[in-house]
C-alpha cells in the first residue's frame, strides 16, 4: 500500500501502532498521523489514502462521525477501527457501513499483520481490476480515434461505455513524440504508441500546465477545443495534421488549422528516378544536393506537405525495389516508414542522408567486389595459359593492372590460398598426368611445367606428391 494514516488523539498509542505495521511485513511507502478526526478529514480530502486506522473516541471528531463523513470523499480508504470493551457495539455497526475490520484495544501485533496483509490483498485486487479495465478502456478510445470502418453500433456501444466517465467539459489532444512512462493525473490521459506517437487527451483547463511539463521540449500538434467523446475521432485527426505540421515546419508546437494548405504540385518522377541512379556512383553527393532542392521548394511552399511526404516515399520505396539485395545483405538499417517517428524536418533529412550515404559505400565496396572478381578470374586464366613460363605474382598482377598487395590478399579470398601454392597445384597437377600418360624424359616433364632445373623440379615434386617423379610413374603404370 502506499499510504496508511493513523488517527488517535494518544501519542503514544499512534507511535505503536506505526511500529507494529511497519514490521507487519506489509509494504508501507508512506505512514500519516493526526491526533483527531478533524485533522484526518482535511488530510484524506486533500490526497488519495489506502488505509486509515482510526480509534472511535477523540476530541472535535471522534471516529464514527469521521467514518460517515470519509464515505462521501472522492476516494474512499480502506477502514480499520479501534475499539474499547466499552466502545465494541459501536465497531460493530460501523462494519455495516463500510469499515473494514476492528481491532479491540490493547492492540496485539499478529492480530494488526493479519488485517493489514488482508486488505494489502484487496488493494492488489483492486488496482489490477483498475488497470485492466483502464487498458480497455485505452484499446477502445484507439479503436475510436484509429478505425474509420467502425459501423455506427460499435461506435455507440463505445460512446455509451465511456461517456459517463469521459472529461464532462472541453478538452484538446495533443500528438507527439513523447513516449515516456506517464502517471495519470485529473483531467489528463495518456495513450502510448498510438500509430507510433504519443496521444495526450487533456481537460481544457489543464492544457497550460501539461504543455509547460510533460510537453516541454517535445514536438507536439494540437486539436482544437472539443466537447464529448463523440468528437473524439475528428479531435485526434486534427492532432495529427497539427503534429505533421509541426514536424515539416521544424516547430515545437503547432495548432491545428484547416485555413493552412499549400497548393498541391507534383515532382518530376524523372527527377526522383535520376535521384536512385546516382547512389552506387561518385555522384552520390549530388543526389543529396537534388534532396536538398527538394526541401528548399517545400520550405518555400512550391511542393505541398502531401506531395512532399510522396516524394520521400517513392525515394525510399525505388531505393529498396532497387538495391533490396544489397540491403539485405549489408543489413543497412531501414528508414523509418512514418516520418513522425522522427522529431522534426531536420532530424528526419540528417537520418536519411545518412543512410543514403551508407547504401552508396556499401554499393561502391560490393561494385569493387565485383571488379576485382573479375579480375582474379582474369589471372587464372592467365596462369592457367602461361603456368609453362617464368611465371610469378608481379608478372600476373601487373597483366591485369592490379596493385600487388592488394592482388595478393584478393587472390587468396577467391581461390583460398596463396599465388605460390596455386601455381604449384597447376604445374603438379599437370607434371603428374604427363608422368602417367607419357613417356617423356623428368627432365622435359620439368620444362614442360615450368621448371628449368630438373633437380629443383624433383624436390618440389617429392615435397608435394610424397614420392619422386620416378616412383610416381611406376606406381601409375602399375595401376593400370
Amino acid at each position: 500500500m502506499n499510504t496508511l494514516l493513523i488517527v488517535e488523539d494518544e501519542k503514544l498509542i499512534r507511535q505503536g501502532i506505526k511500529a507494529m505495521a511497519l514490521r507487519s511485513g506489509v509494504p508501507i511507502s508512506m505512514v500519516m498521523e493526526c491526533k483527531n478526526g478533524l485533522e484526518a478529514l482535511e488530510i484524506i480530502r486533500s490526497q488519495e489514502i489506502d488505509v486509515v486506522i482510526t480509534d472511535i473516541r477523540m476530541p472535535k471528531m471522534d471516529g464514527i462521525t469521521l467514518v460517515k463523513e470519509i464515505q462521501a470523499c472522492n476516494h474512499v480508504p480502506l477502514i480499520i477501527v479501534v475499539s474499547g470493551y466499552d466502545d465494541f457495539s459501536y465497531a460493530v455497526e460501523l462494519l455495516r457501513n463500510g469499515v473494514k475490520d476492528y481491532l479491540l484495544k490493547p492492540i496485539e501485533r499478529t492480530q494488526l499483520s493479519g488485517i493489514l496483509t488482508k486488505l494489502e490483498e484487496e488493494l492488489v485486487r483492486r488496482q489490477n481490476k483498475k488497470d485492466t479495465m483502464l487498458n480497455i478502456g485505452y484499446q477502445q478510445l484507439k479503436q475510436l480515434m484509429l478505425n474509420d470502418d467502425m459501423d455506427t453500433k460499435e461506435c455507440e456501444l463505445i460512446l455509451n461505455q465511456f461517456s459517463s466517465s469521459f472529461f464532462e467539459g472541453e478538452y484538446i489532444v495533443y500528438c507527439t513524440n513523447y513516449s515516456n512512462e506517464f502517471e495519470e493525473t485529473d483531467g489528463v490521459t495518456f495513450l502510448h504508441d498510438v500509430n507510433g506517437q504519443g496521444i495526450f487527451i487533456v481537460d481544457n483547463l489543464q492544457k497550460d500546465r501539461i504543455v509547460k511539463s510533460e510537453l516541454r521540449g517535445y514536438y507536439v500538434g494540437c486539436s482544437q477545443v472539443h466537447i464529448g467523446l463523440e468528437q473524439m475521432k475528428e479531435a485526434y485527426k486534427e492532432a495529427v495534421i497539427a503534429r505533421r505540421q509541426a514536424f515539416l515546419s521544424d516547430s515545437n508546437f503547432i495548432i491545428y488549422d484547416k485555413r493552412v494548405k499549400k497548393e498541391d504540385v507534383i515532382y518530376p518522377e524523372q527527377e526522383i528516378d535520376q535521384l536512385i541512379q546516382m547512389i552506387g556512383t561518385d555522384k552520390c553527393e549530388e543526389a543529396l544536393k537534388l534532396l536538398d532542392h527538394i526541401c528548399y521548394q517545400f520550405k518555400i511552399s512550391k511542393i505541398s506537405d502531401a506531395a512532399f511526404i510522396e516524394i520521400f516515399s517513392s525515394i525510399k520505396q525505388k531505393a529498396y525495389t532497387i538495391y533490396r539485395n544489397v540491403l539485405k545483405e549489408s543489413g543497412n538499417e531501414e528508414v523509418a516508414e512514418d516520418l513522425l517517428q522522427y522529431n522534426n524536418l531536420s532530424q528526419y533529412i540528417t537520418h536519411i542522408k545518412s543512410w543514403i550515404r551508407d547504401l552508396n559505400k556499401c554499393l561502391l565496396i560490393q561494385f569493387e567486389d565485383y571488379r576485382n572478381k573479375q579480375k582474379i578470374q582474369s589471372a587464372l586464366m592467365y596462369i592457367k595459359d602461361n603456368y609453362k613460363k617464368d611465371l610469378n605474382m608481379a608478372v600476373v598482377s601487373n597483366h591485369i593492372s592490379m596493385n600487388y598487395s592488394l592482388f595478393s590478399y584478393v587472390f587468396k579470398q577467391y581461390t583460398g590460398c596463396n599465388f605460390v601454392n596455386y601455381l604449384k597445384q597447376i604445374r603438379m597437377d599437370e607434371a603428374k598426368r604427363l608422368l602417367a600418360t607419357t613417356d617423356m624424359k623428368i627432365a622435359d616433364v620439368s620444362k614442360v611445367v615450368g621448371y628449368d632445373n630438373d633437380k629443383y623440379f624433383m624436390k618440389i615434386f617429392k615435397g608435394h606428391c610424397g614420392v619422386s617423379p620416378t616412383e610416381y610413374r611406376k606406381n601409375a603404370l602399375l595401376g593400370n
